[in-house]
C-alpha cells in the first residue's frame, strides 16, 4: 500500500509544471487575502475560497484530457456554437447588473458566459491557424477569423461588456500577428479599427460610456461622477508606499470610498494594502506565469499546442495589462477583471480550466531540441 502510494505521489509530482500551477494558485491567495476586511461577516472571502478550490479541481480534472480529441473541428465548432447560444441566451434572461445583462442568476452564484467565451475563442483561434498560419497572407483568413471573433465581439458589445469586446479583439489581433500577417493587411485592420471607433463613439457608446473615455483623458474633470472611481483607485495606488497599509487596513477599500474592490479595483486595493513590495510579488508571480506559458508554447507538438498556449497568453495578458492600466489611471474604467486575482467563480474556473489544457499538452511536448540542449551545456561549462 505504502508503495502504490509512493509511485501515485511521484507521477503527481512529475506530471506537473509546478511553476506554473504555483504562481496562479498564489495569485489567487493573495486576492483572497485581500478580499477578508478581518472583522465581521466577507461573504467574498468565503465565496472566493470556494471557487479556488473549485478551480484547483477543475484545472486537475482537464489535465487528464486527451488534446488529440480537439482536433477534431466537430468539437471546436461544437464549442463555439455552444458559447454564442449562451450569448444569446444571457441577453433574453440574463440578470442586469451594474447597467450590464451579462450573468444569469443561479441563487448562490451566477454564471457569466463572457468568461468561457474567452477560452473557447482561443481554441478556435488555435484550430484556424493551426493549418492556415503559412497562408495568413491571404485576405480571406483576416475575414473569417475575424468573422468568427466578430459575432462574440457583437455579443459582448450590446449586453453592453465592453470590457470583454476588447478583450476578444485584442486576442484575435495578437493571434493574427503571431501567426504572421502582412504589413498591408495590418494597416488595413488599424484602419477598420479606427473607421469602427469613430462609428461606435457617434452610434454605438453609451453616454456613460463616452464620460468614462472623457474622464481618462481629463481625469480631474468630474472627480464627484464619471471620474470618481478613477480617481479613488488613484488614491488607493498611491496611498501604499513601500510596504502598504497592512492586510485588512486599506480605508479607500474596506471603507468602500474604492466601489468593487474585490472584481474591478483588486490591483488597486492590493497596492493600498501591500505596497509595492507586494505590487512586486504579483508582478513577479504573473512573469512566472507567462514565462512558463511562453516555454510550452515553444514546445507544442503541433501549430495547434502552440496557438492554444499564445492564445492563453495573449488572453491573460491582455485582461492584465487592462486592469492595472485602468487601476492606475493609464486606461479607461472597463470594468475588466485581473486573472486569478479578482472576485468571481466563472473567471477563475475557466482560468484554471486554461491551465489544466496547458499541462495535458505538456504530455505530448517535442523535446528539447538540439540547439537549445547545446546552447544549455555551452551556458554551465562557461560559468
Amino acid at each position: 500500500m505504502r508503495t502504490v502510494s509512493a509511485s501515485a505521489r511521484a507521477f503527481f509530482i512529475r506530471q506537473y509544471d509546478w511553476l506554473l500551477i504555483v504562481p496562479a494558485v498564489l495569485l489567487s491567495f493573495i486576492g483572497l487575502v485581500t478580499m477578508n476586511a478581518f472583522t465581521g461577516h466577507s461573504v467574498f472571502f468565503e465565496r472566493q475560497a470556494l471557487w479556488i478550490l473549485a478551480g484547483v479541481c477543475a484545472m486537475i480534472a482537464v489535465s487528464f484530457v486527451d488534446v488529440r480529441s480537439l482536433y477534431r473541428t466537430s468539437i471546436i465548432m461544437a464549442l463555439y456554437l455552444g458559447t454564442l447560444a449562451a450569448l444569446v441566451l444571457v441577453l433574453l434572461f440574463g440578470t442586469v447588473v451594474m447597467g450590464a445583462q451579462n450573468r444569469f442568476d443561479l441563487g448562490w452564484f451566477a454564471l457569466q458566459p463572457s468568461d468561457p467565451a474567452q477560452f473557447v475563442l482561443v481554441l478556435v483561434l488555435a484550430k484556424y491557424f493551426a493549418r492556415r498560419h503559412v497562408e495568413i497572407a491571404h485576405l480571406q483568413h483576416i475575414v473569417v477569423s475575424g468573422a468568427y471573433v466578430g459575432v462574440v465581439f457583437a455579443l459582448l458589445f450590446v449586453q453592453p461588456d465592453f470590457g470583454s469586446a476588447a478583450i476578444v479583439f485584442a486576442m484575435w489581433l495578437g493571434t493574427v500577428l503571431v501567426a504572421g500577417i502582412s504589413k498591408k493587411h495590418l494597416m488595413a485592420v488599424f484602419a477598420i479599427g479606427l473607421t469602427a471607433g469613430a462609428c461606435l463613439w457617434f452610434f454605438g457608446f453609451a453616454e456613460y460610456q463616452k464620460e468614462r473615455i472623457l474622464t481618462f483623458l481629463d481625469p480631474l474633470a468630474d472627480i464627484r461622477g464619471a471620474g470618481y472611481n478613477a480617481y479613488q483607485s488613484t488614491i488607493a495606488v498611491g496611498s501604499g508606499g513601500l510596504f502598504g497599509k497592512g492586510i485588512g487596513n486599506g480605508s479607500q477599500s474596506k471603507l468602500e470610498f474604492l466601489p468593487e474592490y474585490e472584481t474591478d479595483f483588486i490591483f488597486a486595493a492590493i497596492a493600498e494594502e501591500w505596497g509595492l513590495a507586494g505590487v512586486g510579488i504579483v508582478i513577479v508571480l504573473f512573469g512566472t506565469l507567462f514565462w512558463r506559458l511562453v516555454v510550452h508554447a515553444r514546445y507544442g507538438a503541433s501549430n495547434f499546442e502552440t496557438l492554444i498556449c499564445v492564445g492563453i497568453i495573449l488572453w491573460f495578458l491582455a485582461h492584465t495589462a487592462l486592469h492595472i492600466g485602468m487601476n492606475v489611471g493609464l486606461l479607461p474604467v472597463t470594468g475588466t477583471i485581473i486573472p486569478f486575482l479578482s472576485y468571481g467563480g466563472s473567471h477563475l474556473v475557466t482560468e484554471f480550466a486554461a491551465i489544466g489544457l496547458v499541462l495535458a499538452m505538456a504530455r505530448y511536448e517535442r523535446p528539447v531540441r538540439h540547439e537549445d540542449l547545446t546552447r544549455l551545456v555551452e551556458g554551465f561549462e562557461g560559468a
